[in-house]
């Protein structure tokens, strides 16, 4: 539902939009650490989401499998990376972070503040996770997927270049000038001077990272003002339209 402002407006222009959450990372359900720590595990599940839907009775019939595009913010941004071919490297993550170059991609988010230990804890301790790790350097590219347009990306360190030189798919980044969570510089500027023929837009002035969340009621403001206050200036749903149209115009132009 935090993305519905874009998914609406995808909608809108005739697009079939499916909305995935991701187990243990979604506002439904308690947040827990294999949740936010799997990334690579994402974009599978928006592969068996496409898997499903030519099976749906409201829309299966409708669907055109020659025109299907990916969008998603944050972890959602790195997904897009993945499903379009990038490499996770864990490895490379943990050398960016131990390195000079380290920036608060490094740190866990405000809204999961054990997360880095946490994930250091469950690659020692937890079989499960450990198993799961052992696949994260797997391709998760699905062919399906025409064009990806990712916002605010996260994780760039996690992709090393020549992983990210062989994606060949159309690929639209927007991110905000000021994004501290996810740093423009290691994730949203890196993965566009990496990829072939990546587009990027930056939101200048005060625009950060939770700009790109849906916009809050006024209880929100005022019980997750990290998530809803926004810099000074920056007119949220402004941010979302100009977003939107880019997404519409880029999947326009791409899925022919």
């Amino acid at each position: 539902m935090q993305m519905a402002w874009l998914g609406t407006a995808l909608a809108a222009q005739g697009y079939i939009a499916v909305a995935v959450n991701h187990p243990g990372n979604n506002a439904t359900e308690a947040y827990t650490a294999q949740g936010f720590s799997t990334w690579w595990e994402r974009a599978r599940d928006l592969s068996v989401v496409i898997d499903s839907m030519p099976a749906d009775a409201m829309f299966g019939a409708r669907i055109d499998s020659n025109r299907i595009g990916a969008a998603g913010f944050s972890l959602g941004g790195y997904t897009m990376i993945e499903i379009a071919g990038g490499i996770t490297d864990p490895e490379a993550f943990k050398e960016f972070c131990a390195s000079s170059r380290a920036d608060n991609i490094c740190t866990s988010p405000p809204e999961f503040p054990t997360l880095v230990e946490d994930f250091d804890k469950l690659s020692k301790t937890d079989p499960e996770f450990q198993t799961a790790l052992r696949h994260a350097s797997d391709s998760y590219r699905d062919p399906r997927v025409r064009a990806v347009f990712a916002i605010a990306p996260a994780l760039g360190p996690a992709f090393r270049p020549a992983s990210l030189a062989k994606i060949a798919l159309p690929v639209m980044i927007v991110a905000g000038q000021v994004d501290t969570s996810v740093p423009i510089a290691s994730s949203a500027k890196y993965f566009a001077a990496n990829i072939p023929g990546a587009k990027l837009t930056i939101f200048p002035g005060s625009v950060a990272h939770y700009v790109f969340l849906d916009s809050c009621t006024e209880a929100g403001r005022k019980t997750l003002p990290l998530l809803c206050t926004d810099g000074a200036g920056v007119d949220r749903d402004a941010i979302h339209a100009n977003t939107a149209a880019l997404a519409v115009e880029f999947f326009k132009a791409t899925l022919k």
